[in-house]
């Protein structure tokens, strides 16, 4: 018993590891040049004043507050490339699904490193926001390799308290939490939990408010059985997140067609959404190559600055 736990704890710092070097690489190689292009900040900016030290440059004296304090003040300046990165993610049972050689929660956690190394390489700091219905953990917003390696493992590992999606209270959590405008990136395949007209309202409105405090990017990682069934005859499916379990006659054509048409309709919505709160929305397939993906994502972005 002891012999299998070991075992696998090594197959999984081993796998830990490898994704770790497979990111770092692909950040170092190709993206931290153009995640740098994409975000750049446009100069400086002013941050706050202080008392004037010796040696400072008499050309950032504040000269209104030092009027009014009767003693020298200086205006402090902060790089606008030194940037926040926040990443939303999506935890709930949904993503513990594959069908195409790899489970959406690790091509979240693959697409997550490449993000975090970016930030880091371009001296950002990178926060964390766990949710399934509701939040399950925050890592606040720090700079450095440790930092990110307890990020890429936490992704990794990460074994959640619930199983349904709320994004919307994942959204509230951040706006509560993080004051400063930042880089949003919400991953997750946007397969609500429970969807009335009400849980649609709130959706659209909380990403109005994020995507106009936050510079926001939606990244949907989707599998190919949540596009098309396969004709394979009468099937029985348990929805992960409710546990319930439905039968599928997936001969026939019309279900199969109105199935693929739901995954179309939703995604096409959600998108008008991003869109409509001036946000980034990009969707990407677990059997996709997810470097062109991310590359194309930037190039765009690239472009509308």
């Amino acid at each position: 018993m002891s012999k299998n736990l070991s075992n696998s704890s090594e197959e999984k710092r081993r796998k830990l590891r490898r994704i770790e070097i497979k990111t770092r690489k692909l950040s170092n190689q190709i993206f931290s040049g153009s995640y740098h292009s994409a975000f750049k900040g446009k100069g400086i900016s002013f941050s706050e004043v202080r008392e004037y030290q010796y040696g400072d440059d008499v050309r950032t004296i504040d000269w209104n507050v030092t009027a009014r304090n009767s003693k020298p003040f200086v205006k402090v300046f902060e790089e606008e490339r030194e940037l926040t990165m926040m990443l939303l993610i999506d935890v709930s049972q949904s993503s513990f699904f594959g069908t195409q050689n790899e489970f959406k929660n690790h091509i979240i956690a693959e697409i997550s490193g490449i993000l975090a190394f970016s930030a880091i390489t371009n001296n950002d700091k990178v926060g964390v926001i766990f949710f399934s219905d509701s939040v399950e953990k925050f890592i606040p917003p720090k700079k450095g390799k440790t930092h990110i390696l307890r990020i890429i493992s936490e992704i990794y590992d990460f074994h959640p308290t619930n199983t349904g999606t709320n994004i919307v209270e994942a959204l509230k959590y951040m706006n509560n939490v993080v004051k400063k405008k930042c880089i949003t990136f919400l991953v997750s395949d946007f397969i609500p939990s429970k969807v009335t007209q009400r849980t649609a309202i709130d959706f659209k409105n909380s990403l109005n408010i994020i995507g106009k405090k936050h510079d926001l990017i939606g990244l949907h990682i989707y599998d190919e059985r949540e596009v098309n069934l396969p004709d394979i005859g009468l099937i029985k499916v348990t929805d992960s997140e409710t546990k319930q379990d439905f039968w599928i006659d997936t001969s026939d054509k019309q279900i199969r067609e109105r199935y693929s048409k739901n995954f179309h309709e939703n995604k096409k919505l959600t998108k008008e959404l991003f869109g409509k709160s001036g946000a980034q929305f990009e969707s990407i397939k677990t059997e996709d190559n997810y470097v062109i993906a991310l590359m194309n994502m930037f190039k765009r972005r690239e472009m509308r600055r």
